[in-house]
Parts: C-alpha cells; sequence; structure tokens
C-alpha cells in the first residue's frame, strides 16, 4: 500500500476516535496552541493508533509532526517513541536524527514531553551532550525546553549532572513553561539525591524564578518551602 494511503488510514483512526468534549477540555491545556485544531482523543487511544501504524515510513511522520492538528503530531511522536526503543542501534540513531531535524515543528509543551527523554534523553544517555547546551541556548522556546526536559532520562538512570548544567543555563530564561520544566526536573533529581537538589538551591534559591523554585521544592515540608519562598525575590513579570 503506498504511504499516502496509509497515512490516510492513520488520520482516520484518530478521527474515529474523536471526542468533542475532550477536545474543548484539551484546547484549555494548550493556551499557546490557539490555532490547533483537537480532535479530543486520550493518550492511551493514540498509543494504540501508534503501535498499529509504526511502520509508518518517516515521510508521512513527517507529515504528522507538521500538521496543525494536535493529535496528529501526537500520533507521530508515539510512533518515533516506539521505533526508538524497539529498534536497532542504528535505527535509534535514525529516529534521533530525524527528530532533531523536525524538532521545529513541536509547538506545544506536550510535544516536548512526551517525546524528547525518550528519544533524545535516550540516545544520549553515554553519548556526548554538547547538543543540550546548544539547545538550551536558543531562540526557540521549545529547544530549550527540549535541552532540560530530555535530562529526565538520566535522572531516571542516576545521572544528575547535566541537569544541574542546564538548569544554570536556564536560571534567568524568560519564559514560565521553561521555569515550570526546570523546577520540574529539579525536583526528579531531588527524588533521587535529596542534598545534591539541596546544594543547587542553596546556591540560586534567592534568585531563580519564583515558579522555578515552587516546582522544585514542591514535595518538601511544608515549613521548608516557606522558608525558601519567604527569600526568593519575586521577578517582574515578562510581557510577550
Amino acid at each position: 500500500m503506498h504511504g499516502s494511503e496509509v497515512l490516510g488510514q492513520a488520520r482516520a483512526a484518530l478521527e474515529k476516535r474523536a471526542n468533542a468534549a475532550k477536545a474543548a477540555v484539551f484546547r484549555g491545556f494548550f493556551k499557546e496552541t490557539s490555532s490547533d485544531v483537537f480532535l479530543g482523543v486520550p493518550a492511551p487511544a493514540i498509543q494504540k493508533i501508534a503501535k498499529e501504524f509504526e511502520a509508518l515510513p518517516l515521510g508521512q511522520i513527517q507529515a504528522l509532526m507538521h500538521s496543525g492538528v494536535h493529535e496528529e503530531r501526537s500520533l507521530a511522536h508515539a510512533i518515533l517513541r516506539r521505533r526508538f526503543s524497539q529498534g536497532s542501534a542504528k535505527d535509534q540513531e535514525i529516529v534521533y536524527k530525524f527528530y532533531l531535524k523536525n524538532r521545529t515543528a513541536i509547538r506545544s509543551w506536550d510535544g516536548v514531553d512526551d517525546s524528547a527523554p525518550y528519544i533524545v534523553g535516550a540516545y544520549l544517555l553515554g553519548r556526548e551532550k554538547t547538543i543540550l547546551s546548544t539547545l538550551a541556548c536558543s531562540e526557540r522556546l521549545w529547544d530549550r525546553r527540549i535541552a532540560i526536559v530530555s535530562t529526565a532520562w538520566f535522572i531516571r538512570n542516576g545521572q544528575t549532572d547535566v541537569t544541574f548544567r542546564i538548569a544554570r543555563m536556564l536560571l534567568h530564561d524568560p519564559e514560565d513553561l521553561i521555569h515550570k520544566a526546570t523546577g520540574w526536573m529539579l525536583r526528579e533529581v531531588g527524588k533521587r539525591d535529596l542534598p545534591a537538589l539541596k546544594r543547587f538551591l542553596k546556591a540560586h534559591h534567592r534568585t531563580m524564578p519564583r515558579t522555578m523554585l515552587r516546582y522544585a521544592i514542591e514535595r518538601f515540608p511544608e515549613k521548608e518551602r516557606r522558608t525558601y519562598l519567604m527569600v526568593n525575590k519575586p521577578r517582574p513579570q515578562v510581557k510577550s
């Protein structure tokens, strides 16, 4: 069967599971993608469709990645995740390079979070990670989020130094979505190495973005959280 026909079938599979009520709810979570079309297909259903269409050619996956339909982009990421996790070393390299080449198609926080750790992070584990510093310096919000969220895979494997390095680079980032992502990764570090997180906070908690700090200390006892927040200097809001 021709690739475009299979792509049409994948899109039809998503549309078959569309739910208008859920679509309205989903839209509320993605204010930065006001132009997106939402079908209201839940993540478990997307995963099932990804399994069915995991052999979709890369050219058709690229079309999904650049789609204005939110769930089509999610499907592309789910297929790439499956291809990476189940592929050979060569297959993984192909998926990683394809993902980075097409990362400009990402335009929402979930597009980063459901793909970057499982592709970029997984590929870079045990490899040179300079690309993450490059992404952290990018003008693109989503590149910077890829840089920090990819480190979730390293944290899972007991490596925290890269998370701290990228977090330092993002301490003065103007975007709230970066503050949240960085605080989230710092919190994940704290689950595995609380003393290391507290050393980082000792150096930066007074001046780091307040949202980043709140996320990082979310699991701390209430009294300790108040102590950190009391001396944190609120930053002026950056107008976009």
